[in-house]
């Protein structure tokens, strides 16, 4: 019987590539174009390389039934947990500018000074850093992107927990 969606080992491996790609472009865009990314954009580059690992792992491990499902609740939650913050970050870029939250300190200052904790609330509130928007592609913000990549994570995790289970 043939499907149209591939064996979990190739799928797994395209994501991945997915992944590593849109980490390329993000440190391109801030190593070669020098546009710095905010507390917002890095935690969204954590849940891309969080994805990117786990497909990785799931590629060169190939598990069968069991395992390709546990992978895919592992990618699944990457993609929501990255994704929450895509979507904050997106809703801060939309704000009318009266209603921006005011610039806070940086990242780095914040996790030498502040519990993780206090760090981890300030970051996910945001500030008026988050809220600028300083480049697009097609329409979207790269909070956009961002969200278009968890998407597809969150569509091969979704794929691989509920895909029917081998013999």
């Amino acid at each position: 019987m043939s499907s149209i969606i591939p064996a979990p080992r190739p799928l797994n491996a395209l994501a991945f590539l997915a992944c590593l790609a849109a980490i390329v472009g993000a440190l391109y865009l801030q190593h070669v174009d020098g546009l710095e990314p905010c507390p917002l954009c890095i935690f969204q580059r954590v849940g891309v390389i969080a994805g990117a690992v786990i497909l990785l792992i799931a590629s060169l491990h190939g598990p069968k039934n069991i395992g390709v499902r546990i992978y895919g609740a592992l990618t699944t939650l990457a993609a929501l947990g990255g994704g929450a913050v895509a979507a904050r970050h997106i809703w801060l870029q939309n704000l009318p500018a009266d209603q921006v939250p005011a610039c806070g300190p940086g990242l780095d200052y914040m996790l030498e000074v502040f519990p993780l904790q206090n760090v981890l609330q300030q970051v996910l509130a945001g500030s008026g850093e988050c809220a600028e928007m300083d480049w697009s592609f097609l329409g979207l913000s790269l909070p956009g992107w961002s969200m278009v990549v968890f998407a597809g994570l969150l569509l091969v995790g979704l794929i691989q927990m509920f895909r029917p289970l081998t013999r």
